[in-house]
């Protein structure tokens, strides 16, 4: 297995983080739509989030975890 750059490694980790704030705007939804009735603003700005958090983070999840080539210059000191 390739080893991961740092930048990789933020992505990745991010992602995860993405996914956690997606579950918590999906509790909060719910929460807020049992409260306010489902055709609140707020509601649908969560649910917003939700789909927002969740697009985010599969790009950030696929780039934490995409296998990218080795792009630094090799000098040749012979």
């Amino acid at each position: 297995m390739k080893q991961r750059g740092i930048g990789q490694k933020i992505a990745f980790a991010s992602a995860i983080i993405f996914y956690l704030c997606s579950i918590g705007c999906m509790i909060a939804a719910y929460y807020y739509t049992q409260q306010l009735g489902s055709d609140h603003p707020v509601v649908a700005s969560l649910l917003a989030s939700v789909v927002f958090c969740i697009g985010s983070g599969i790009v950030l999840h696929v780039i934490g975890k995409a296998d990218l080539p080795d792009l630094k210059i090799q000098v040749d000191k012979s």
